[in-house]
């Protein structure tokens, strides 16, 4: 109840000041304009901040936020009268019905939540995820809170994405083993490696302007011209399973070597066979 209050009062300044922004009709509410507030401690575990986007109105009954979960950070076991609707849109996160397996999330999913389902929702232990959720009122109310989600809980196997690519397992990292940046820095640097995996790989890498296969060979590039060889070698047997053929590969070093010097262009043609090696062609 004090979550839905505050959130009442916070989706109530939002709709103060969208009244500004009307045109025709049309009601725009600016991204300055949205106050946000940590979710209250009853119902959450870990720090969560909730962005209220759109409240109901006379005619509609649906409202939504964005929510952003810091990594290990989720909701507490609960329930919607009229279910929910989640939107990934960055990071890697975990959701969970009552009695159902725990299941991974990344950005471009949307999960369907049906009514009065118990269920869990944040982000991987070690990613931040966000996602816009939207619910509706029934009588009044939308959400039941009950007890928060144990470590044991949280802890349990995770059915990954059916369609995820090996490669965001090896990169990015899944819930099942330790990132390539946890397995590299996570013990000295932890905080670097969460935002490496979150921000990098959970943002950057996923956003739909580029293709993965054309960041890869933008990374590729990058990292001959910058002769860094030990990067080279994870990025490019990435590159391999993004879509990257031999012949690309060895194409962009030689191109390259004109550009970035020989020196750089043969360290390449090292590292490049390795991986052609390991990779068995």
């Amino acid at each position: 109840m004090k979550q839905t209050a505050i959130l009442l009062v916070a989706l109530s300044l939002v709709c103060a000041t969208s009244v500004h922004a009307q045109d025709a009709g049309l009601v725009i509410t600016r991204a300055a304009t949205r106050p946000s507030f940590v979710a209250p401690a009853e119902n959450f575990t870990g720090t969560v901040r909730v962005e209220p986007l759109f409240d109901t109105t006379a005619t509609t009954r649906a409202y939504g936020a964005s929510v952003s979960f810091d990594a290990g950070a989720r909701t507490a076991w609960h329930t919607h009268a009229r279910g929910q609707v989640l939107m990934v849109t960055a990071g890697v996160g975990r959701v969970q019905r009552w009695g159902g397996p725990v299941a991974e999330i990344r950005p471009g999913d949307v999960v369907r939540i049906p009514p009065n389902v118990k269920h869990w929702h944040g982000a991987a232990p070690t990613s931040a995820m966000t996602h816009v959720a939207v619910v509706e009122n029934l009588n009044g109310r939308s959400t039941d809170w009950m007890e928060k989600v144990s470590d044991a809980q949280y802890a349990a196997p995770v059915r990954a994405q059916e369609t995820s690519a090996p490669n965001a397992r090896d990169i990015a990292g899944d819930s099942a083993r330790p990132s390539r940046a946890q397995q590299v820095m996570g013990d000295i640097a932890p905080k670097l490696a969460q935002l490496t995996d979150s921000v990098l790989f959970g943002d950057v890498w996923a956003r739909p302007g580029l293709s993965r296969r054309d960041r890869s060979l933008v990374t590729v590039s990058a990292l001959i011209a910058m002769n860094r060889p030990d990067q080279l070698r994870s990025h490019l047997a990435l590159a391999r399973e993004n879509g990257l053929t031999r012949d690309e590969v060895v194409e962009a070093i030689t191109h390259l070597a004109f550009y970035a010097g020989w020196p750089n262009a043969i360290t390449a043609v090292t590292v490049a066979r390795e991986v052609f090696a390991g990779a068995g062609r």
